[in-house]
């Protein structure tokens, strides 16, 4: 089963309105016929951790060069979201993450931002297949060869995002390695991004989004269609702009 966490926050949504899915592994549910939702009187509903992935990895970009944290609100250790574990991900390469129950902040780690690069990283992204896309493009930002295996279900998303990411990944100067169900993306030599590039989207709105971060890289890149985005965030460049003018 791919993408478990997804399934993950129906069960525990559905047990807070009063219904107990049995489950046998990850292979059949099954929900008791006299079932009946029973409403918990008051309930939280949290911020997309998808999206909340791209503020994230800006934060730990900028702070490469004196920039950032980003905080992001109605995401949290309290959060049901697999997404959320992207932050472990960040950790990993070098990032400074703190978080409250229900808000997430990260910057740079004092380590990284003393070498202005972040480490690069091997990782089995099958739980956060949406939010890996985020990290290839953190990866960009490293000292090194990163490896996002077990991405597989990419190829039947709105486009087959690993081609589309290796041919975008391509114009920002990185070497990339595609395969059936992986990415192996080197940095630009001395991590130069290619100083300007256009980027196609394919009309899918996280390809527009994550390319959106090679800006912070001081890449003047220009991004096709970047109306795709009203899938999921239709003011996602407003507010992109409202931490990268700071």
């Amino acid at each position: 089963l791919v993408s478990k966490p997804y399934v993950e926050i129906t069960l525990n949504t559905m047990r807070r309105f009063g219904v107990d899915v049995a489950r046998d592994g990850w292979s059949r549910f099954t929900i008791p016929a006299a079932s009946r939702y029973v409403s918990p009187r008051e309930i939280y509903v949290e911020g997309d951790a998808s999206s909340a992935s791209y503020f994230l990895a800006a934060g730990a970009i900028s702070g490469l060069s004196g920039g950032g944290p980003v905080r992001v609100a109605g995401v949290g250790r309290a959060s049901f979201q697999g997404d959320v574990r992207f932050t472990e991900i960040l950790e990993r390469m070098g990032a400074k993450i703190t978080m409250g129950d229900n808000w997430i902040e990260a910057g740079a780690g004092a380590e990284a931002a003393r070498r202005g690069t972040l480490k690069g990283i091997a990782a089995d992204f099958n739980h956060i297949p949406d939010a890996a896309m985020t990290a290839a493009m953190a990866a960009l930002f490293a000292d090194g060869p990163s490896t996002l295996r077990n991405i597989g279900s990419w190829r039947v998303k709105e486009t087959d995002r690993i081609a589309a990411m290796a041919k975008e990944l391509r114009k920002l100067g990185a070497v990339v390695e595609e395969g059936r169900d992986y990415l192996r993306i080197t940095p630009p030599h001395s991590s130069r991004l290619t100083p300007h590039a256009v980027i196609d989207t394919y009309d899918d709105h996280r390809m527009a989004m994550c390319f959106s971060l090679a800006a912070l890289g001081g890449v003047a890149v220009r991004i096709n269609d970047p109306g795709c985005v009203a899938k999921t965030f239709p003011e996602y460049f407003d507010v992109f702009a409202g931490i990268a003018e700071r």
